[in-house]
């Protein structure tokens, strides 16, 4: 208790770290007032209606922050830019030049990249904000528009799209933490007052026993994630003694910190990101007057009504973006040049490419137990929901590995700040 009022005590007392937390809560506000603003043409009722029925939309809200459900200017959360960062990180394992000027290059060539990722937001934002609007528009949700009216809408929520993209490296550059991970931790936790506010007005006294072991899964859950992202295998790597003039340098031993879960939260927003476009585009051609269109439709809609083939895909794409987001950032090839470079080995290793594969095959493991773990808590709520038939709960369990992720990262930010102003 004692070690936590000191620390408060240093964020209070540094002037910059409050400035960048408060900025943090400025432009968090300025997401949630966007959010407050919808886009004409609207049948509140029938929208409403619409979302409680849909698990595939109530999924798609969490990354909109809540703004899909009431179809406001942000309705396409950050979605576009969180896809255009997939296709260029895609593109690196395609394109050497790519991959040398994310990895190589240094902070100029990820400028250069995340540019790139941010060109690509806005064919990407258009193309869902047009396929979403007539998606909504065929159920009846915005009454009868013209193409003007259409094409203005799409141009409104494409804006939507790449201001909120805006303020989340906003967040990244002047603020603390991961600017797009914290915006959706902000839509999850502001619609935590609405659904205890509508799990109120459903209550089911004979459901008290479903929602005890709900909190108690939700418990062990945020207890296991805590666990695996803190977890980690240290390296051990020792300094050779090196003599220059009269002097000698080095020898010295310290440890190379391997993360069990290295990826983060990043592969189960990745899974969800591709999870949503089939099942869009079986929405939108189910609804044309074409026989094959609407076959195509139909099976690509069996991973929206198929629980088990939903399950089964979620998982799957988890597990690989796990290790294609950990191949993305860690490099075990670099890391050895850098070892062998500042006169370091492991010890029992050879400098060069026997500690590059030594690396490699412990990042492996790594990476297995990690991206099981995630993928098993990513269709644990799908579990449940086929157990007690209670549809939020799905949408809670994925809901809450990512605040519980987000949240850890961003307390990990704020001490990485406490600690360097402290020496």
């Amino acid at each position: 208790m004692d070690q936590l009022l000191y620390k408060f005590k240093l964020i209070v007392s540094d002037r910059t770290l409050v400035i960048r937390l408060l900025f943090v809560l400025l432009i968090l506000v300025i997401f949630r007032l966007g959010n407050a603003i919808t886009i004409p043409g609207l049948d509140t009722a029938a929208l409403a209606q619409f979302f409680a029925n849909s698990q595939f939309f109530g999924l798609l809200n969490i990354f909109s922050g809540g703004g899909l459900s009431n179809l406001s200017i942000m309705m396409l959360g950050v979605g576009p830019y969180i896809t255009a960062t997939i296709i260029m990180q895609l593109m690196t394992m395609v394109f050497p030049t790519l991959k040398e000027m994310y990895q190589e290059e240094g902070a100029a060539g990820r400028r250069k990249f995340a540019q790139y990722a941010r060109m690509c937001t806005v064919p990407l934002a258009m193309i869902q904000g047009f396929s979403l609007l007539t998606l909504l528009k065929n159920q009846g949700l915005l009454g009868e528009l013209s193409v003007t009216d259409q094409f203005v809408n799409v141009m409104i929520v494409t804006a939507g799209s790449m201001l909120l993209m805006w303020l989340g490296e906003l967040i990244t550059e002047y603020g603390i933490g991961n600017g797009v991970s914290l915006i959706i931790f902000a839509g999850i936790v502001a619609r935590v007052p609405s659904s205890i506010y509508q799990m109120m007005i459903t209550f089911d006294p004979s459901q008290i026993p479903t929602y005890v072991g709900f909190l108690v899964v939700a418990l062990v859950v945020i207890a296991a994630v805590v666990v695996v992202t803190e977890a980690e295998r240290p390296i051990p790597v020792t300094y050779a003694k090196r003599v220059r003039g009269m002097r000698l340098y080095g020898g010295g031993s310290t440890y190379l910190p391997l993360r069990l879960n290295q990826a983060g939260v990043m592969p189960i927003i990745f899974a969800l990101s591709i999870l949503l476009f089939p099942q869009m585009i079986a929405t939108f051609l189910g609804n044309m007057n074409n026989s094959i269109a609407q076959t195509v439709g139909n099976v690509l809609g069996i991973l929206n009504t198929n629980q088990w083939v939903y399950g089964i895909f979620y998982f799957i794409l988890v597990f690989l973006f796990t290790y294609f987001y950990t191949a993305v950032t860690f490099d075990p090839d670099m890391i050895a040049n850098n070892l062998q470079k500042s006169g370091a080995f492991i010890p029992g290793v050879r400098p060069g490419e026997p500690t590059s594969h030594h690396l490699g095959r412990i990042i492996s493991r790594l990476t297995f137990v990690g991206a099981v773990f995630l993928g098993l808590v990513a269709i644990l709520p799908l579990i449940v929901q086929g157990v007690t038939g209670i549809q939020s709960l799905a949408i809670g369990g994925t809901a809450l590995l990512i605040v519980v992720s987000v949240a850890l990262e961003f307390v990990k930010q704020i001490e990485a700040q406490v600690s360097m102003r402290e020496y």
